[in-house]
């Protein structure tokens, strides 16, 4: 009795076995078709998974943004409390990297783009070695 890999799942069967016990996929009375079929819906479905991570990560990017231009920006006093502060023709200009709103907007934008560019390279990588 020999293990083999279930063209539906992927996971290990018996040669032996008429059905997956995994997925339940009817090894023994599929023919090439079946097993093709089975195995091109698969992998649409994981470029669709892929896409539908790359539209979320894409939409976290603009959240951000939006997040970042939220209301009417830093109140002066609170921004020159916590930041650092710049002179510029003797008035002071307050960065407001302290703020929680800014630190939330950047993270939400940065994780939104990095994820974005992680999943396309994966479904380059997908469609080029499938």
């Amino acid at each position: 009795m020999a293990l083999t890999n279930c063209p539906s799942c992927n996971k290990k069967i018996s040669d032996k076995a008429k059905s997956c016990q995994h997925c339940g996929f009817a090894v023994g009375a599929a023919t090439e078709d079946d097993i093709l079929r089975k195995q091109r819906f698969n992998k649409f479905k994981r470029a669709q998974s892929i896409q539908t991570q790359s539209m979320i990560a894409m939409i976290m990017f603009i959240a951000g943004f939006a997040i970042l231009y939220w209301g009417d920006g830093p109140s002066t006093e609170y921004a020159c409390k916590l930041s650092f502060n710049l002179i510029n023709n003797s008035s002071p200009i307050c960065l407001w990297h302290g703020q929680l709103q800014y630190n939330i907007a950047m993270s939400c934008s940065v994780i939104g783009f990095v994820w974005y560019v992680i999943n396309r390279v994966r479904l380059i990588f997908m469609k080029k070695f499938d």
